[in-house]
């Protein structure tokens, strides 16, 4: 891997080298994020692609497919290039007709930990994620009992970094009496402003914060406003939208998802496009 991807990047451990513009694996699988994907060799394509832009930070879990994602990544990318860093996370499971089941038992988070390995054919795990709230919104449950049950597999040396996803600064300030948190991951997007006070505090506190949905997800994002910024600076809706992200803070890295190389090469390009004053200001206003 010699090319480097724009936007630069955000190191919140030693030896945690993670690209501003990151890859979301989820999209990869079928459709819900269940089962194998329509055209397995285009997401093959799309993995040795984001590889080859630059790029050093993938996100993924093992529950989605459930294990069809983490399967693609081990047949495209290994062996795996010595600065790629697979961030995956726990605290889910699939049931047969595909709906998402929380599951933070600590024995079973552990075993959930082993699949990732098996799955990614690796023997440590870069970073995990423990997944608490429902996606679209945080709570403040203890975390300790789980999130203890991760550090365990750190210090055994299963994990090398430790994050949390779908957290409330209760939670994270819970977790970091336990062991560092390198990674929050919560929802966060033009439209979605209330974790700014928490991004801002990952800034200060050198954690990287990477928003899930960086462009609405399954409800993509949809503004007046969003479109006019666009259609001025000569770039798409789904760029700006992202370019805000980066500017927004560099505590932020970004793992849009796609399926495929078209829009890749489109999220790739939104690294290189910067908002001027006016247009920001412009923007600001959606999430308000």
């Amino acid at each position: 891997m010699s090319k480097s991807v724009s936007g630069g990047s955000v190191v919140p451990a030693e030896g945690l080298r993670l690209s501003r513009m990151g890859y979301g694996a989820m999209q990869l699988a079928g459709p819900n994020v269940f089962g194998p994907p329509k055209d397995r060799d285009q997401a093959v394509a799309v993995l040795r692609a984001v590889v080859d832009s630059g790029i050093t930070h993938i996100d993924t879990a093992d529950f989605y497919g459930p294990v069809v994602v983490n399967e693609l990544i081990r047949e495209a990318l290994q062996p795996y290039a010595a600065e790629l860093r697979i961030v995956t996370k726990v605290g889910a499971r699939r049931g047969a007709d595909g709906s998402w089941v929380l599951s933070r038992d600590p024995e079973d988070l552990k075993a959930q930990v082993r699949e990732n390995l098996q799955h990614l054919g690796v023997e440590t795990l870069d970073v995990v994620n423990l997944r608490l709230g429902e996606v679209d919104s945080t709570n403040d449950e203890p975390v300790s009992e789980p999130f203890g049950a991760l550090a365990e597999l750190q210090r055994e040396g299963l994990i090398r970094h430790l994050g949390l996803s779908c957290a409330s600064g209760k939670q994270l300030t819970e977790a970091q009496g336990i062991a560092p948190v390198v990674t929050v991951q919560n929802l966060y997007n033009l439209a979605n402003r209330q974790d700014d006070a928490l991004v801002d505090r990952c800034a200060a506190e050198n954690i990287a914060f990477v928003p899930f949905f960086p462009l609405g997800g399954f409800t993509p994002l949809q503004s007046g406003t969003l479109s006019t910024v666009a259609e001025r600076l000569g770039a798409s809706p789904q760029q700006v939208a992202l370019a805000w992200l980066l500017q927004r803070s560099p505590a932020i890295g970004l793992i849009p998802g796609t399926s495929s190389l078209a829009h890749l090469r489109e999220n790739i390009a939104a690294a290189e496009l910067t908002l001027p004053a006016d247009a920001i200001a412009e923007l600001d206003t959606i999430g308000q």
